[in-house]
């Protein structure tokens, strides 16, 4: 049998609802329209009294107009038994109890068909035309009923018509108007029920997505963090190191025919090495305090950014980052265009780094040659040049190479909103530019 139609969902007044917290009981699919089992049962019970009472009535109806009682008392049973189906089909209950007004049958019948129709998803034009054709139904029989018995009185009074119609009018709202207004509510409340659990629904998916989001960042936050470590540990060791492998070269080469040269080049490595260790220490108690500040497994980058800033690299110091490549055999010239000033320890840590890769670079693929690092000071922003001719065939000592200076210092100078150029040069050298706006500092 089909289940499609007016289907009521359950509710509080019709034993729907269900309260506690234990799960409900659901019936078997089907022809069952129940979806608790208390939900039947009460529709079962009601079902019972409605055809007790049309049964009764149905029966002294029979015996008014001569029909024999038994046959009115059956049609009572029938018509009574049809509130059992007022969840499935709450029109057709209320057209039954409309039709059965005239024999004053079905009271309880016509109340709970009433709000269950009023409570149900029907529409309400048909719920208003249905409730009307009911109250008007009533009010006609009361006022049958009042003038019979007034005929039967003997009251002449010229006041009993108003009075009837009066008495019958509020006799007809009485028995309509308290059950479709419960009804309504009823239907109300569900419908406010269903749109907040909607929404509720609807918030804890957005919360989902929000902390999906969330541990998106975090990991984009974490990557960026490791790549930016490995930036700086590209920068601090390849250079420093770099220097150390070409001068250990050179002490290799002299210690035997200039010993004093020998010692002084040993102590340059020396200091190299202390060097490379103190900004190794920098680092990582930058990035044990970044640890310590946050607990979280995402610490997020701008705190390390800001110490890094404070404790990284300056401009004032580029002189001596090119005595230490005069000091490993390299010809390498400073030129400064513009005036001095603070440009912001980000944006100084981040062209120092430039100039110091860059240097690594000619230590590693070109023995020999000369290179000249050209700062400029401009209005709205910083720039450096750092260019070197070929190799002039000197030996070259095997430095390793990850392949990642170029990309490394691209990366730096483009997070401050930069550019970045390198590229060979005509002549054989390399070339590497870099602009960094001063907005960003």
């Amino acid at each position: 049998m089909s289940t499609t139609g007016a289907h009521v969902p359950d509710d509080g007044a019709g034993g729907g609802a269900a309260g506690g917290s234990a799960a409900p009981v659901l019936l078997p699919t089907g022809w069952w329209w129940w979806q608790r089992r208390r939900s039947f049962l009460l529709d079962a019970v009601l079902a019972a009294v409605s055809a007790i009472e049309c049964a009764f009535e149905g029966g002294t109806f029979a015996d008014r107009v001569g029909v024999p009682a038994f046959l009115g008392a059956l049609v009572g049973v029938l018509v009574g038994g049809v509130l059992l189906l007022r969840r499935r089909w709450p029109v057709a209950v209320v057209l039954v109890a409309i039709a059965m007004t005239p024999a004053q049958t079905g009271f309880l019948l016509s109340l709970v068909g009433l709000y269950t129709l009023a409570a149900s998803e029907v529409p309400r034009r048909i719920t208003a035309a249905l409730a009307g054709m009911n109250g008007f139904g009533t009010m006609l029989v009361a006022v049958i009923q009042f003038q019979d018995n007034l005929d039967t009185s003997g009251d002449g009074s010229a006041l009993r018509m108003p009075v009837t119609l009066f008495v019958s009018v509020l006799m007809a709202l009485g028995l309509t108007g308290p059950p479709v207004l419960l009804g309504l509510y009823v239907r109300a409340r569900r419908r406010l029920v269903e749109s907040l659990r909607e929404r509720a629904d609807g918030l804890e998916r957005e919360l989902e997505l929000l902390a999906e989001k969330a541990a998106e960042r975090a990991e984009r936050a974490r990557a960026e963090e490791r790549t930016r470590i490995a930036r700086e540990m590209h920068d601090v060791v390849a250079h420093r190191v770099s220097l150390m492998v070409v001068h250990a070269a050179a002490l290799k080469a002299v210690a035997l025919k200039d010993p004093q040269k020998a010692s002084a080049s040993a102590e340059l490595l020396g200091d190299m090495g202390r060097q490379a260790l103190t900004e190794l220490r920098q680092m990582l108690g930058v990035l044990r305090a970044s640890e310590a500040a946050s607990p979280a497994a995402a610490p997020a980058p701008e705190p390390a950014a800001s110490r890094e800033a404070e404790e990284g690299p300056t401009l004032a110091r580029l002189a001596a980052l090119v005595e230490e490549s005069q000091a490993a055999g390299m010809g390498v010239e400073l030129t400064v265009e513009g005036a001095r000033r603070p440009c912001g320890a980000r944006i100084e840590a981040t062209v120092y780094r430039v100039v110091q890769e860059a240097l690594t670079n000619v230590h590693k693929h070109a023995a020999g040659a000369s290179a000249v690092v050209r700062l400029a000071y401009r209005e709205a922003e910083v720039a450096v040049l750092i260019t070197n001719g070929p190799s002039d065939g000197t030996a070259q000592t095997a430095l390793p190479s990850g392949g990642h200076g170029l990309i490394g210092m691209r990366e730096r100078v483009t997070s401050h909103g930069g550019g970045f150029a390198a590229g060979p040069t005509p002549d054989g050298g390399f070339r590497v530019s870099a602009m960094v706006p001063l907005q960003n500092a």
